[in-house]
């Protein structure tokens, strides 16, 4: 920029509603009370000092509604102040931070956008008005601390109804019926496809007696090859990254959160010192367009020709379609701001990271744009007495794209047609080495992992590329969700809130309710709608609704009845109840009868631990020297001081697993083996709290070779099988022990 200009960061948002109710006024025409950022006031204080001594002003935050409203606020400031009443901001606007972006965006500003400001309020007196309604009510009828959110109790809704379709799923059984056989060297299956001139479906072999009625009647006879079909396949390459796409695969591919997905990519963008200066190394990241600038084009196809090579550069540039309805908000895909800023050329100077991210936007860019892969599929069909199996190979003749990217999917099973096929002709006759039947179950919808949640988001309308990642932050924040094996599982408080909404708010929970609302915020940046009639209609009916539901009954949205006579007074029926400690069994003629016990507990059961001796035999509190007695909570039994309110020592009642490590942090006590509160095993210091030092990951006793950190822990995925990992996040050090199972197993 030279010396003439001096820039400052605002820091993110200058200011926001006041956290207290009446920020949004719906009775004043939605009059909104915005106070300044109690973090970064000494920020905004320097931008108007330096506003003062300034001739001009430019206003360049991040190109969306959010950045949008940012430059909006500062400016409103601004006016505020005396002796900048006149001054008059420009907006300018760049998708990559490049010079010749920034150069290009300062030789043309333009006034602030505020259809795009309006488009930001009205989202954000949504979000407010949805927040400061629905939580207290929460609260009141449930429990405290509990939260509801436009776009937050939607996607819960998604997670909570696929657990309820797992849990109501019933398994079918069904066999298939397969060929062994081989010509010359070459080994290969093939599955029965028609018996007696019927086409087989699914679960037309319902058993294993039909089954083996199939193989006995094919026992003993030739197998003769009936017809052989050859074609010639091609397989296109995916469109450059989008937010919600490159959060996806960061996820499949990286392990990465969407959380840290998006700050990481911030980084790329925001610039890295690769030994020249400081360059953003990637466009912006948080769009919804898969095009891509002409001269980003120009530049990938030049670099796959002298690169890689001149057969890998179709005859013409791919353009891909968007499915976005807004164009304000992204005007290019994610790509990396020069393609020959090679991943190598740029590792030295990144984080394991930043370096595995801008690898697999940078391999997507180049990707987009080179020819197909090409594939030979060979479908051979086999008749055996009344029966035709059928078996398919593919063998891949140019690698094309693939030779630099392959897209990740959530759920891979095996691939039947990726085998090699033997040479044959119609007329073979082949060896029968064996035939046989094959059991298998269907299976439930499997769970959402992050990337799956947030591909059905998009599908839904639900959100914004810019909120997928703080959707997902927020339910697990809240404790509605848990991740276990990296799939979403709905938590008892996130059942019941999602109960709650679903049953008494569920125009307002409902998929297409919020993708039409997201849709009228587009209208409003777009110009085609104005902000506060769609706020008034909103309100309208949602105000009308929680006043409805002012009076509902408590009982009525945390017991649910069992059928089952309390066996303590006789008299009164169990209910499932919820309280601050989760769901459990109680008596629903409390307080007069004060019998409870735990969901996954019998009467008999309970009743037995009952009569099970309380005292500690020769053991004393060694907090207090009171009697240490047996007690039962919600994750089973543990001993306690007899004591207590008055002192609250605990301890499990089977002492922890020593691994005998030192704690790498406080190097006074050892790790143990414990128990989060969802029953996921963790190892930390057994001097906690003094020391807070944990890990997830079983450690074992050796020294990272790479940052020298005392320890290393042991970790296994499917994608990468089993390492040694050093829990240094930074240092990123992994050494594989057993590589990945094999697809399908």
């Amino acid at each position: 920029m030279g010396g003439d200009y001096e820039i400052l960061a605002s820091y993110g948002h200058v200011r926001d509603l006041v956290p207290k109710s009446g920020a949004v006024d719906p009775e004043h025409d939605f009059a909104m009370k915005y106070q300044l950022v109690a973090r970064n006031t000494k920020h905004v204080d320097a931008i108007v000092a330096a506003a003062k001594e300034a001739e001009y002003l430019y206003l360049a935050t991040d190109p969306d509604r959010e950045g949008e409203a940012i430059s909006w606020h500062l400016q409103e400031i601004l006016k505020s102040k005396r002796g900048l009443k006149n001054l008059q901001p420009q907006r300018v606007v760049f998708h990559e931070v490049t010079k010749k972006a920034v150069l290009d965006a300062i030789a043309h500003p333009r006034e602030l956008s505020q259809t795009l400001v309006d488009a930001q309020q009205a989202r954000r007196a949504l979000d407010y008005l949805v927040g400061f309604n629905l939580s207290p009510l929460l609260w009141k009828k449930i429990r405290r601390g509990l939260s509801a959110g436009r776009v937050q109790s939607p996607a819960l809704r998604l997670i909570c109804e696929r657990e309820n379709e797992i849990r109501a799923f019933s398994a079918q059984e069904y066999w298939t019926v397969h060929l062994d056989s081989h010509k010359s060297r070459t080994k290969f299956t093939a599955k029965l496809t028609h018996w007696q001139g019927q086409k087989l479906e699914q679960f037309d072999i319902p058993d294993e007696a039909r089954q083996q009625i199939i193989v006995d009647g094919l026992a003993s006879q030739d197998a003769r090859v009936s017809k052989v079909e050859k074609k010639k396949r091609s397989r296109n390459p995916a469109a450059p990254f989008t937010t919600s796409t490159m959060q996806q695969e960061a996820v499949r591919k990286l392990g990465m959160t969407t959380d840290r997905t998006m700050r990481t990519a911030q980084q790329l963008y925001e610039g890295v010192d690769v030994g020249q200066g400081a360059v953003g190394l990637i466009t912006y990241m948080r769009t919804d367009s898969v095009n891509l600038s002409d001269e980003a084009v120009v530049e990938i196809r030049h670099f796959i020709e002298h690169k890689i090579g001149k057969a890998y550069l179709p005859s013409s540039a791919k353009a891909y379609k968007t499915k976005s309805k807004n164009a304000q908000e992204a005007h290019e895909a994610i790509r990396p701001t020069s393609v020959y800023r090679t991943p190598e050329a740029v590792k030295p100077f990144l984080t394991a990271e930043q370096f595995k991210l801008y690898q697999m936007i940078w391999q997507r860019a180049v990707a987009c744009q080179m020819a197909p892969a090409k594939f030979d599929t060979t479908t051979v069909d086999i008749v055996v007495g009344k029966g035709v199996f059928r078996v398919t190979g593919q063998v891949q003749t140019f690698a094309g794209f693939l030779s630099v990217y392959e897209e990740g999917v959530d759920d891979v099973d095996a691939d039947e047609d990726s085998k090699k096929l033997p040479e044959m002709v119609e007329g073979d006759v082949l060896p029968v080495d064996k035939i046989y039947g094959d059991q298998h179950f269907t299976l439930p919808p499997p769970r959402y992992s992050e990337a799956s949640l947030v591909k059905a988001l998009e599908e839904y309308g639900i959100g914004r590329p810019s909120t997928y990642a703080s959707i997902i932050s927020t339910l697990k924040d809240r404790e509605y969700v848990t991740l276990e094996q990296k799939r979403f599982l709905p938590t008892e408080t996130g059942e019941v809130v999602n109960k709650f909404l679903t049953e008494h708010f569920g125009q307002y929970v409902d998929y297409n309710f919020t993708a039409k609302l997201e849709d009228q915020l587009d209208d409003i940046a777009n110009g085609k709608r104005q902000w506060k009639p769609v706020m008034q209609q909103f309100w309208k009916g949602f105000d009308k609704e929680v006043k409805a539901k002012e009076d509902i009954p408590r009982a009525e949205l945390t017991a649910e009845n069992l059928d089952e006579v309390c066996p303590k007074c006789g008299q009164h029926q169990l209910q499932i109840k919820f309280g601050k400690r989760g769901r459990f069994i109680a008596c629903s003629g409390y307080p007069e009868c004060d019998y409870t016990r735990n969901v996954n507990e019998t009467a008999e059961e309970a009743a037995k631990a009952a009569e099970e001796p309380t005292v500690v035999e020769g053991r004393e509190c060694p907090k207090c020297g009171g009697q240490l007695v047996y007690k039962r909570g919600r994750y089973g039994k543990f001993i306690g001081c007899g004591n207590y309110p008055k002192c609250k020592y605990i301890e499990p009642l089977e002492k922890p697993k020593d691994t005998g490590i030192e704690c790498p942090k406080c190097h006074k006590g050892h790790l143990i083996e414990r128990k989060s509160r969802y029953g996921k095993l963790f190892y930390s210091c057994n001097t906690y709290p003094d020391c807070d030092y944990a890990v997830w990951n079983p450690p074992i006793n050796e020294p990272c070779p790479k940052c020298g950190w005392p320890l290393l822990t042991i970790k296994t995925t499917k994608r990468r099988g089993t390492e040694k990992v050093c829990p240094q996040k930074e240092c990123g050090y992994a050494e594989q022990i057993e590589p990945p199972a094999p697809k399908g197993e």
